[in-house]
């Protein structure tokens, strides 16, 4: 069992003037990530003709970021200020579950939005009878239990190793780099692992190929207005997709292999990519191409003023 180990995390070294610069930067993305992300959320639940499946999967895209930036700032503010690097166990595990169950949530929500637009464009008779409400409660559902349990699984798998280490090189506590100061046998939690990563993430990528696959024959044989229909629901979402995975997938090699011969500050600034620029990069793509969206928000900005 792990047990009163606290792990330091040696990568935050600041101090003066240098250390509340940071503090105010962090702070900064923070308050405007949980702002345009709430603000985005209030105009999809407070506006009736936004109560279509894709804006509904987008809101519970939002409610992730909101979930996965407060899994990690909070916590990166109080190590700055903080002269002590270390974390206890429980509050570790804790940002663990945090850190895997929002990116679990991010790719298999990305998926459900995939499949929505492919129903949309490609099924466009059928899709009023695939996509009904229970169908979408069910999605939702399964979007975030699922991730949940896993993560669930897998934090009761480390929680009974034994460490021989309590220090990891990383900016916040992950799964991984705990296992690697484990003395006793770590095969079950490796399978694990690399089971759980198949199917959070590589499942759902290949749902998303699939779809665009489908998608794109269609905009090569449809219309000229079936394929701006389709540039203008589906470009943010491959954005998406593509800022979330070139984050993600430093994130593994970094876990993985030794990246000590690059800079450390750059090693910072790739940890913490996929934690501060998409919360801040989906509600600015999906607020800026969306226009029912893009029109709602821009009302409710020049009303105020």
């Amino acid at each position: 069992m792990v047990e009163n180990v606290d792990v330091a995390c040696s990568y935050i070294r600041t101090s003066g003037l240098l250390k509340y610069l940071f503090f105010m930067i962090v702070m900064f993305l923070y308050v405007l990530t949980v702002c345009s992300n709430v603000l985005l959320i209030v105009v999809i639940c407070m506006n009736r003709s936004l109560h279509e499946p894709m804006y509904l999967f987008l809101c519970s895209l939002f409610v992730n970021e909101l979930y996965g930036s407060t899994g990690l700032f909070p916590f990166l503010l109080l190590q700055i200020l903080s002269d002590i690097h270390t974390v206890s166990a429980p509050f570790c595990f804790l940002q663990i579950f945090c850190v895997y169950s929002y990116g679990g949530v991010e790719y298999l929500n990305l998926a459900i939005m995939s499949y929505d637009r492919y129903l949309a464009i490609c099924c466009p008779l059928q899709y009023n009878a695939h996509m009904t409400f229970n169908k979408i409660a069910i999605f939702i559902t399964v979007i975030w239990l699922y991730p949940l349990f896993m993560c669930f699984v897998m934090i009761f798998l480390t929680n009974s190793l034994q460490l021989c280490g309590n220090i990891i090189k990383k900016v916040y506590c992950d799964n991984y780099s705990i296992v690697k100061l484990a003395c006793s046998d770590t095969t079950i939690n490796n399978i694990y692992g690399l089971s759980a990563t198949l199917f959070s993430i590589i499942c759902p990528l290949i749902l998303i190929l699939f779809t665009y696959i489908k998608i794109l024959k269609i905009c090569f044989s449809g219309s000229k207005q079936t394929r701006q229909k389709a540039v203008s629901t589906c470009t943010p979402h491959l954005a998406s997709l593509l800022n979330l995975s070139f984050g993600v997938c430093f994130e593994i090699l970094q876990s993985r292999f030794n990246m000590d011969n690059l800079p450390n500050i750059l090693r910072i600034f790739l940890s913490l990519y996929w934690f501060t620029c998409q919360p801040l990069f989906n509600p600015l793509m999906y607020g800026l191409n969306m226009s029912k969206i893009r029109i709602i928000c821009k009302n409710l900005v020049f009303a105020r003023m």
